[in-house]
């Protein structure tokens, strides 16, 4: 069948006239016609024609054999590493696929729809590329001569249906406690930091805290691919970076982007990761009166991400340690760390304070902290209070008050 699908593909293909464009319907007609010819020569039943039909307009409208794992709710990422070796995650496991492209061309013409849906460019002058699907899936593509074998894919699809803060209490993700602290700091303005791993849930959990924003708030998000999805902010502005020409011109970058959100009155602004020297301009709105504004970054701990902070604020060379370690103290509130546990699961580990300079170093303080206690598959604990909130002035700016103590 596979064989038979390449040649009514190929065939298909010399049918059409390049000239203009064809329409869905017409394309659908000829591949129905060329199935007929081929059905002439060997049987096929109604439900393999019905199939070839759509894998051949699956390879020639939409993303070839990906078609069918993107529309899988079930799968959480695909992972392209060649034509003929595809892998996907499926609740938390990993597993290889029995499907292949046709050919190594027909992956970079996937490679191609998929730059090209994203106005980016995807070439061996432009190796690295990063993009999104229409339903917000994000992709990151890697090509020779970066990726020695072949052209490399990996997608990770979010749920159609945007995940809550009532769905991650549902799945065990953090506590009623936490969850009610979170969103009396969200509402009181407080710029909260949130850290992990690759694949711990950070811009899942970013998403459900902005529910908490309060409504009339005038909220901007910057990221590099757009796949944030506010909900209940209507007053929302979505930016996205833009790669710069063949000839190296026209670039926005966050950095370009931080910088004119400042101009236009917002009164929250969420980046959707800081991953280097933008992080400069990021802790410039976090302390220019921006209060309760959002950012993630990766990091093994929320001590880590302080100093990953520090790190990715010198790159921008604008700064000496002693002021930067200033701007984060004064900048950054709060900082909740999340991890993938053993058992696949996705839990706050930690929220912690930004208290101050001691020593010449940022100073954090365990506010709430996950305590395990055991299970080999299935990770139980409960979260443990370590102290209470230090700096209360933003809760009392709002008329807002936490309950109880450590």
């Amino acid at each position: 069948m596979r064989e038979l699908q390449k040649e009514i593909h190929e065939r298909v293909i010399r049918r059409l006239d390049l000239s203009r464009e064809t329409s869905d319907t017409e394309l659908r007609e000829v591949i129905r016609e060329e199935i007929c010819i081929a059905g002439r020569k060997q049987y096929l039943s109604l439900p393999q024609r019905l199939e070839l039909e759509r894998k051949v307009f699956a390879s020639l409208r939409r993303f070839d054999v990906l078609e069918d794992l993107l529309e899988d709710d079930e799968i959480t990422e695909i992972m392209v590493n060649g034509p003929d070796r595809i892998f996907i995650e499926r609740a938390g496991k990993l597993e290889e696929t029995d499907l292949a492209f046709l050919s190594a061309e027909k992956l970079d013409d996937v490679i191609q729809k998929i730059a090209g849906e994203n106005n980016r460019i995807a070439n061996a002058a432009h190796p690295i590329m990063d993009a999104r699907l229409a339903d917000g899936s994000r992709v990151n593509i890697v090509l020779p001569p970066v990726a020695v074998d072949h052209s490399v894919i990996t997608i990770r699809k979010f749920p159609k249906e945007p995940i809550t803060m009532e769905t991650l209490l549902e799945w065990g993700s953090l506590s009623e406690e936490l969850a009610v602290f979170l969103k009396t700091v969200v509402r009181a303005g407080y710029n909260i930091f949130v850290s992990g791993g690759t694949g711990s849930g950070k811009t899942t959990f970013l998403n459900a805290m902005a529910e908490f924003i309060p409504e009339g708030e005038r909220v901007i998000t910057i990221e590099e691919a757009a796949e944030l999805q506010l909900l209940g902010v209507r007053n929302l502005i979505r930016l996205e970076v833009r790669e710069a020409t063949m000839e190296g011109k026209l670039e926005v970058t966050i950095r370009d982007l931080l910088r004119t959100s400042l101009r236009m009155r917002p009164d929250r602004i969420i980046v959707g990761e800081c991953r280097g020297a933008e992080a400069l301009e990021m802790l410039q709105a976090f302390n220019t009166g921006h209060d309760g504004s959002f950012s993630t970054g990766h990091a093994n701990s929320a001590e880590d991400m302080m100093a990953r902070l520090e790190t990715m604020v010198l790159m921008s060379g604008e700064m000496p340690l002693p002021a930067v370690r200033s701007q984060i103290a004064s900048g950054v509130d709060l900082v909740v760390h999340l991890g993938r546990m053993r058992d696949r699961t996705r839990k706050v580990l930690e929220i912690a304070e930004v208290v101050g300079i001691r020593q010449g170093e940022v100073c954090l303080e365990t506010l709430y902290e996950f305590a395990e206690e055991g299970g080999e598959r299935e990770v139980r604990g409960h979260w443990e209070q370590r102290h209470c909130l230090r700096d209360q002035r933003k809760l009392k700016r709002a008329g807002l008050s936490l309950e109880g103590g450590p």
